[in-house]
């Protein structure tokens, strides 16, 4: 069993209190062999947690290693809801210095921003402990109650996140749970992408909303100039016909 010391041994859906140390001890069974260790490892079935990696016994059994890797991939999955969490506060109650705040954590405004939509959709007791963060965002996009069903459904068939993505892929629109709307990604550079955030504050909606509605705005201003240059042609074509008529051999 791993214990480190930012997360206490909680269920991941419940709270975790955040610590400072440097490295503690992820104590298991307690049943580990206590000679042979190095000065500075840790002791018998003990991995210790630093700020740039783990501090691993040479005697750690195979199911204490193994016991380990699962506890380090729910600090993995659960840091998704953590900073997606945080990142929701902080634009809540910190519109005006959010922004200042990541910078100086040092973390990635657009991974942020994907974590904190996931963390929106799903209120603290509708998440699933024994479901990954991928899996709440695999259906992120959908009604609360299509989400809840989907989440079932994949919660007791033990689905991976890519057993549910094929299961969306392959559900009917017309029949049972509809499928999920497809989603296509555009690379935008991040000059871009800050001035269209600062857009949509200004306009006081979500970044996302305000990008559909620019977009679909200037794609019906092109197409109905289109139509109406294309109608405009049509009904000038008989004048010109009837100006210009074919020379008489």
């Amino acid at each position: 069993m791993i214990a480190d010391n930012s997360v206490s041994g909680r269920e991941q859906s419940q709270p975790a209190r955040l610590e400072g140390r440097a490295a503690a001890p992820l104590p298991g069974r307690g049943a580990g062999a206590q000679h042979g260790v190095r000065p500075g490892m840790p002791r018998g079935d003990q991995v210790l947690t630093t700020r740039v990696g783990l501090l691993i016994p040479d005697l750690l059994t195979f199911d204490d290693w193994q016991q380990a890797g699962r506890r380090l991939a729910g600090v993995v999955d659960s840091s998704s809801w953590w900073l997606g969490d945080w990142m929701a506060y902080g634009k809540e109650h910190y519109s005006d210095r959010y922004q200042q705040g990541i910078r100086t954590a040092g973390l990635q405004y657009q991974t942020l921003r994907n974590y904190a939509w996931v963390a929106r959709r799903f209120d603290m007791d509708r998440r699933r402990a024994r479901l990954t963060f991928q899996h709440h965002a695999e259906v992120a996009s959908l009604p609360p109650d299509e989400q809840d069903q989907w989440l079932d459904r994949a919660e007791a068939s033990s689905w991976t996140t890519k057993q549910l993505r094929g299961a969306l892929r392959e559900a009917k629109p017309t029949g049972g749970t509809p499928a999920a709307t497809p989603v296509h990604r555009l690379p935008v550079p991040g000059d871009h992408f800050e001035r269209w955030h600062q857009a949509a504050e200004r306009s006081g909606i979500e970044v996302e909303e305000w990008v559909l509605t620019t977009l679909d705005s200037a794609a019906e201003s092109v197409l109905a100039a289109a139509a109406e240059a294309a109608a405009l042609t049509q009904e000038q074509q008989p004048a010109i016909e009837q100006a210009d008529p074919p020379a008489q051999p």
